[in-house]
């Protein structure tokens, strides 16, 4: 198999594009499809300041690689949970290659440990509050990630979600009708109003193997376990679905997901629905001031919950 490039013999094959690159067209091929992320969401520019949320896994850390490879001004946040040896094996991770960039671009590493702040691991916390593990580690990451970026003044936040992630999500809210989550699932979500920082996912035109196949070949360490808390977990089941539909058609996922945008642009723009419908009912959280429905936000109802069972 030689590359459909250079024809030099190639390192790997992409079925969905009738195609297979060696390694540096491969790179080539990644970060043009970032670029094209990018430039067709309106995402950021060269100027702008951005906040990678880092994991330890192969995603995130290829989109911090790539945007610093890209030329662009991007930072990232760690936020450890406290999982055991799962978070201490995620966070050697994340050092590693902050340690790295930070040499090679100059960019930093921002933390945040959950059970410093909580008093408890992210299960623990759970626990105590009675919620379901996934729900309360979302709401801390969204609040964290947000709270940093807003604080540190970067102008956007970027996560690692692929094609996969993006391709799951929506079939999920597709069999559920769940209408006012379409509406929003856009790879760049506005910063609405202030205190919410604008959200987006460069590497939704990329698929999990072509960015375990882009870490591999950069030699990014990466954490290969899923997070044990995720067992179970309605998304993974979809993914499983999708890929036997992706083996049997390739190209499934994509057309499944880039389609959707597609008809998603032609309606009223979503952005614009978006920030009149918050704006009318967003407020500032009486506790910490960031953007909530309620006069406490959701996380600051969760701390002192988590609070209140720890003292009695």
């Amino acid at each position: 198999m030689n590359c459909t490039k250079c024809k030099t013999k190639a390192v790997i094959g992409l079925p969905r594009h009738n195609a297979a690159f060696c390694k540096g067209c491969f790179n080539s091929f990644v970060h043009e499809q970032v670029a094209r992320a990018i430039k067709s969401e309106w995402m950021f520019g060269k100027d702008e300041r951005i906040l990678v949320a880092v994991s330890g896994g192969k995603d995130s850390l290829a989109l911090w690689d790539i945007l610093l490879k890209m030329g662009y001004r991007a930072d990232a946040l760690y936020v450890n949970l406290g999982i055991g040896t799962y978070s201490e094996q995620s966070y050697a991770k994340v050092m590693k290659f902050a340690d790295a960039v930070a040499i090679s671009h100059g960019a930093k590493l921002h933390l945040h440990t959950v059970e410093q702040e909580a008093g408890a691991g992210i299960k623990e916390l759970a626990m105590l509050i009675h919620r379901p593990t996934c729900s309360t580690c979302g709401t801390i990451k969204r609040y964290q990630f947000n709270r940093v970026a807003i604080e540190q003044q970067y102008d956007v936040m970027a996560t690692g979600h692929n094609l996969d992630d993006e391709a799951a999500r929506l079939l999920g809210n597709v069999l559920h009708w769940q209408e006012e989550y379409l509406d929003k699932q856009s790879p760049s979500l506005p910063a609405s109003v202030e205190g919410f920082a604008k959200k987006v996912k460069p590497l939704f035109r990329l698929s999990e193997r072509e960015l375990a196949a882009y870490a591999v070949l950069n030699r990014i360490d990466y954490i290969v376990e899923e997070c044990p808390m995720a067992k179970g977990s309605k998304m993974l089941q979809y993914k499983e679905v999708l890929n036997r539909l992706e083996t049997e058609s390739p190209g499934t996922k994509q057309t499944f997901y880039l389609g959707f945008l597609d008809k998603q642009s032609k309606k009223q723009p979503a952005a614009t629905t978006m920030t009149e419908k918050d704006r009318a009912v967003l407020h500032p959280c009486a506790s910490c001031s960031q953007p909530t429905t309620a006069d406490i936000c959701s996380y600051c109802k969760m701390m002192a919950r988590a609070k209140a069972h720890a003292a009695s």
